[in-house]
């Protein structure tokens, strides 16, 4: 009966009015909400133009935070296969051996539960759209029902070694001449949400953009000056269509889209990610500011907040706890989890912001508040001028301030311990477990 109740709700709630049922609007099931996370690649605050970008225009991102909460203090690894273990998992890297590219690539189902394995129960159908990058095995391996995935990164024509085919749930696929991978990407999230609209859906929609290659794309002029602009400019109109896809489905209201870069903006691309004319402290693979900063923006139309921007802290283990008390989902006995969540805050409500976040690479780490960051090395940071400036503290200090931050966070260290998990064995960049860095390369 309950079942029936719930499925009568969702399709026409004017029917409680009728045939005996006498449950009021606030009375009758809600529907659980749908979820899509969109990750964009090598994407970092100085691009984004509702950041205070200098130098690029994003219309549709703009409109999405002014929809939702914008969040100017959210983190994740600095390179893109420790991010993306960290989000899927909600388990810091020293717990799952993501530490570097290669050893991200090592832990197994059996190990590691992704997000998909836990919203299945509680009645989501899931999909994985686009880059599975560093992680191991295929998006099926950890639960997903469907998935569409390139090879590599940064993927558009096939013109590209590794873009001459795709997989879709197992089939291998060829792309097609002047076919543009984002856009195969985008029609199968639409084939996806259309066919499951009744169903509440997950999708974690890996974006090509803005990794190298930077190509062309379809709406490049001929002899364009800025095919890295261009690139910006098309992701920002692909997320353009996914919401209007998802206002023409009648699915705005009850999904929450999610956008964030999976690690700050790549080396090469740094020095024109401005700010008011300021260049952010590091880069992609770097553990300055501008490595694990990003830009998070949560959109859900009449129950996120429109026009807020928050400093809280976000720590990219946060996604996995959040979305599964958003589903009603049950977490896994004796599982580890790292991330806080912050659903009640999605919802206007206070919750429990977190104090301080965690970021790992290699055998670098550091533990951020709003104001101080102290590393593996016991150096600590005054971010008071973050995230253009990471001014290190004297050690000799006296400050009040200094020594109370450092009371504060050397045992939050102390508690991770991350010397004690598993070790990264690699190259010390992060990038790499069994090459050796090559003579003149850079982090």
């Amino acid at each position: 009966m309950k079942t029936t109740l719930h499925f009568i709700a969702c399709l026409a709630p004017s029917l409680f009015a009728l045939g005996g049922f006498n449950l009021t609007a606030a009375e009758a099931p809600a529907r659980k909400p749908n979820i899509i996370f969109i990750l964009a690649d090598d994407y970092g605050n100085g691009e984004v133009s509702c950041y205070g970008a200098d130098n690029y225009k994003t219309p549709n991102i703009d409109t999405l935070a002014r929809s939702g909460i914008r969040y100017t203090h959210a983190y994740t690894a600095p390179l893109c296969g420790p991010s993306r273990a960290l989000i899927l998992t909600g388990r810091y890297a020293f717990r799952t051996g993501a530490v570097n590219q290669d050893q991200t690539g090592l832990f197994t189902p059996a190990a590691e539960i992704m997000m998909p394995k836990v919203l299945k129960p509680a009645g989501y159908v899931t999909s994985m759209i686009g880059k599975w990058g560093q992680l191991p095995l295929g998006p099926k391996d950890f639960g997903f029902d469907d998935y569409l995935a390139f090879k590599g990164s940064g993927i558009y024509w096939n013109t590209q070694d590794k873009g001459k085919t795709y997989v879709v749930n197992g089939d291998n696929r060829d792309l097609r001449d002047k076919e543009y991978m984002p856009e195969v990407m985008h029609q199968h999230l639409v084939e996806f949400i259309t066919k499951h609209r009744n169903d509440p859906f997950y999708v974690y929609y890996s974006l090509s953009h803005v990794h190298t290659d930077i190509l062309p794309t379809p709406d490049s002029a001929p002899n364009s000056t800025d095919l890295y602009g261009d690139n910006v400019t098309y992701m920002d109109k692909l997320v353009g269509k996914l919401v209007a896809e998802l206002d023409r489905l009648k699915l705005r209201e009850n999904t929450l889209v999610i956008f964030l870069g999976d690690n700050g903006t790549a080396n090469g691309k740094a020095d024109r990610a401005t700010i008011g004319g300021r260049r952010f402290a590091g880069a992609k693979g770097s553990m300055l500011e501008g490595g694990a900063l990003v830009p998070m923006i949560a959109s859900w139309p009449g129950t996120v907040p429109a026009g807020k921007v928050s400093a809280e802290l976000i720590d990219s283990t946060d996604f996995f706890p959040t979305f599964a008390a958003l589903a009603g989902a049950t977490l896994p006995e004796n599982l580890h989890l790292d991330g806080h969540n912050f659903a009640p805050q999605l919802r206007g409500e206070k919750g429990r912001p977190r104090d301080w976040i965690f970021i790992q690479l290699a055998k670098m780490w550091y533990v951020r508040e709003a104001h101080w960051k102290l590393n593996q090395a016991g150096e600590l940071f005054d971010m008071s001028d973050a995230p253009f400036e990471d001014q290190l503290v004297p050690a000799d200090t006296k400050d009040p301030a200094v020594i109370a931050a450092r009371k504060r966070l050397q045992p939050v260290l102390d508690q991770l311990n991350p010397a004690g998990g598993i070790l990264d064995e690699g190259d010390g960049t992060g990038r790499h477990a069994n090459r050796k860095k090559k003579k003149g390369t850079t982090p």
